[in-house]
């Protein structure tokens, strides 16, 4: 039997991009051949991929780490590294997927076949080619490529069926759902015989087919954590609408009716209004007067009922048909998840920029782009070091921290990077220091 798994947490890490190339020209015949250091690739995105043929997060239980490949460094006579391939996840539909760090939605894959980027792999680092101009012919320095993004992420499978079923543990979900699709629950006659959420495929009469979810049993007391409590409930969140199974030969088939909708109220407003058809399940075991007075009790709360027998398929067809009926015209509801715009997914190059005062002499600057360009800054190379300090006169971050009071001495923290201040001078330092 396969294990159902509808939560699980993985780390994703896109790929590293490939360093820049320090390279020159070296013709016989061609003087002063000048630079010629290729760019590296980059590096491997991930991305996430809706599979119809998955049904459960049981893969991720097995492999949780997930890495995408490097780009290839820069070669000589400008030469670029190869980009890496991206890194395919695929995941069941009805995945939806929350960046543990921040505690946001990232994506709520609900499409066949949609594809979702999850992490962006790092840009590949410019060979000193890159870096000549007619003032400086004969840049000595190159980019290291950009790192990847890594990612925790919390999956949670949310089934996407067109009926929940709902009820008391033996109420016959299990059995009905066998007698009117070619899913084989196990049936037993215990408390939380399914522990499981069971799909079944029932087709249509014009040769269609929809989706039947078969839920573990609520009890009372659920939404306190008695019994299964709301484990398994938000499967069927994206239903059409809800077939309440009741077990007429319960003790009090109605008390129990109310007792599953009250606990269906106190775990979701919206899945309490979900329409429902009632069926009356084991008219096969009860006198015929009986299943007449129960179905006049329902009448009060419901005005579809149905009286079956799941085992002998005793008013099966007609109920399968009003079924059919009201899943062509019930449309399945929408929801408008809240999604982050998942700026984490990217190596951001936004220009703004912000300071924070660390301590009297201290200063940090971060901002997409300053830690972009931080991240590909060599701190041992003068040339490259003067280049990030050209850039951030360019945009303004010297002239702000001047207003904060920099002075000679300071120490400036970008990214990874340690720099001492003075005047127009910055001198970088290791951020083993730090």
């Amino acid at each position: 039997m396969v294990k159902f798994l509808d939560k699980a947490k993985i780390r994703v890490i896109s790929g590293h991009g490939g360093n820049g190339m320090v390279a020159w020209r070296r013709e016989k015949y061609v003087d002063k051949g000048g630079p010629a250091g290729g760019d590296g690739g980059n590096g491997g995105d991930i991305y996430f991929i809706a599979d119809e043929n998955m049904s459960t997060l049981l893969d991720f239980k097995i492999k949780s780490v997930y890495k995408a490949e490097s780009g290839e460094n820069g070669g000589i006579k400008g030469m670029h590294g190869a980009c890496a391939k991206d890194t395919i996840i695929r995941v069941p539909l009805g995945t939806v997927v929350r960046d543990l760090k921040s505690g946001k939605i990232i994506a709520d894959i609900i499409e066949p076949e949609q594809k979702v980027l999850i992490a962006k792999g790092g840009r590949g680092g410019r060979g000193n080619a890159r870096f000549a101009t007619a003032q400086k012919r004969a840049p000595q320095f190159c980019e290291p490529g950009e790192p990847g993004i890594e990612r925790v992420l919390e999956l949670e499978l949310k089934l996407i069926a067109d009926i929940g079923l709902l009820g008391m543990p033996n109420a016959g979900k299990s059995t009905f759902i066998s007698a009117v699709s070619s899913a084989k629950p196990k049936i037993a006659d215990y408390p939380f015989t399914t522990i499981v959420p069971n799909l079944g495929v029932v087709k249509k009469s014009d040769g269609g087919s929809y989706v039947i979810a078969d839920i573990p049993g609520l009890i009372e007391g659920a939404s306190d954590g008695v019994g299964l409590g709301h484990e398994f409930l938000r499967h069927v969140e994206r239903c059409r609408f809800l077939v309440h199974i009741v077990d007429l030969t319960a003790e009090n088939p109605l008390n129990n009716y109310k007792i599953i909708n009250k606990e269906l109220e106190k775990h979701s407003k919206s899945l309490s209004e979900l329409y429902q058809i009632v069926v009356l399940n084991k008219t096969d075991a009860i006198m015929e007067e009986e299943v007449d007075k129960y179905i006049s009790d329902f009448e009060n709360y419901s005005s579809d009922i149905f009286a079956i027998s799941a085992v002998t398929r005793q008013g099966l067809e007609k109920l399968l048909y009003f079924i059919e009926k009201k899943v062509d015209e019930i449309p399945k509801p929408e929801f408008e998840i809240e999604i982050d715009e998942d700026v984490d997914a990217y190596n951001n190059d936004d220009s703004s920029f912000e300071i924070v005062k660390l301590a009297k002499d201290a200063y940090m600057v971060t901002g997409g782009k300053i830690n972009r360009l931080s991240k590909v800054t060599d701190i041992r190379n003068t040339e490259q070091v003067i280049r990030l300090q050209n850039i951030m006169k360019s945009m303004g971050v010297f002239d702000e921290l001047h207003k904060r009071g920099l002075k000679n001495g300071d120490t400036v923290l970008v990214g990874h990077l340690e720099l001492g201040y003075y005047d127009d001078e910055i001198w970088g330092e290791t951020d083993s220091k730090l």
